[in-house]
């Protein structure tokens, strides 16, 4: 059992209020996840500056910043900030090189996230002290996903928090478990994903951005992790261009959906979705079996059937 929320505003007026609301959604899924939690934040420019990348890290080194600069002379605004058991460095240079940089510097550290929109945070502890450690409260921005994880079948770590991020800038977090991961983790080895977890929650992260590197749109490719994945979900899944849920046939593990003029937010409970502005007004359904919904970062909504 774990907890899910997701916002993504449509109103520009929101953006200074995004990790506030974040912090009371929160509040209402801590129960589904008292073990471990995760952050994944789009727009926040006091963290990501214009033109600059972030690359979050496990097990980073005291002197990581000084190893990535001496790897990267010439790049600009190196920064370097730690929120628990998470560090994010940030730098003017695009998220794969910082990223290379990264793993050249302190190869005993993990890459958990990399973008130029984005950042990710995990840890280990109670969800609302990690909120802290994230300074979640103060984030502004356009869209944002959390994660609760009570662990069931792997170790309870860092590592295995969500959100699970692949590619720049994509986010997948989930509820529940797939049964066939095993050999589609192999086929994607096969073709040259490399994997830091045994944790079936990267499996579909690595499949997903496997999809839009070939050319899916991010509805497409959760359509064809369906198709191709056994197993009781719920996923909720970010990009720099949107969000998208999908669920499967058996539709056994919560969700919720409400969508605003103004924004659109998923829960795994609808008391992380009941003080938000104008709830009163919004569209809130329960999304249906075996579909995925999909909102671009322009606000339209679109719906495919497997």
């Amino acid at each position: 059992m774990c907890g899910i929320i997701g916002l993504h505003l449509r109103d520009p007026e929101l953006q200074d209020r995004l990790g506030s609301l974040m912090t009371t959604m929160l509040q209402g899924i801590i129960v589904r996840g008292p073990d471990s939690a995760g952050v994944a934040l789009y727009g926040d420019t006091t963290r990501v500056p214009d033109g600059h990348a972030a690359v979050s890290v496990l097990h980073a080194p005291d002197d990581l910043a000084e190893a990535v600069a001496a790897r990267l002379p010439d790049v600009q605004g190196l920064r370097v900030e730690r929120a628990g058991e998470t560090t994010v460095i940030t730098a003017a240079t695009d998220p794969d090189q910082l990223a290379k940089a990264v793993e050249a510097a302190a190869p005993e550290a993990m890459v958990i996230g990399q973008g130029d929109d984005s950042v990710v945070y995990k840890g280990v502890g109670h969800p609302l002290e990690l909120a802290e450690d994230f300074r979640l409260a103060e984030a502004t921005g356009w869209q944002g996903v959390a994660h609760t994880r009570m662990a069931t079948e792997s170790a309870i770590n860092a590592e295995g928090s969500h959100p699970y991020a692949a590619g720049t800038g994509l986010s997948l977090v989930h509820n529940g478990s797939f049964s066939n991961y095993a050999s589609i983790r192999r086929e994607l080895e096969f073709e040259g994903a490399t994997f830091d977890s045994h944790n079936d929650t990267e499996v579909a992260a690595r499949f997903v951005s496997a999809r839009l590197d070939a050319g899916d749109d991010l509805e497409a490719a959760l359509v064809a992790l369906a198709e191709r994945f056994d197993g009781f979900f719920t996923l909720l899944v970010t990009t720099n261009k949107g969000f998208a849920v999908a669920r499967d046939e058996i539709a056994c593990k919560p969700a919720i959906i409400a969508e605003h003029p103004r924004w659109v937010a998923m829960a795994s409970e609808f008391q992380a979705l009941a003080h938000l502005p104008g709830i009163d007004e919004a569209h809130v359904f329960e999304p249906e079996p075996g579909k995925v919904y999909a909102w671009k970062r322009e606000g339209v909504m679109t719906g495919a059937d497997r």
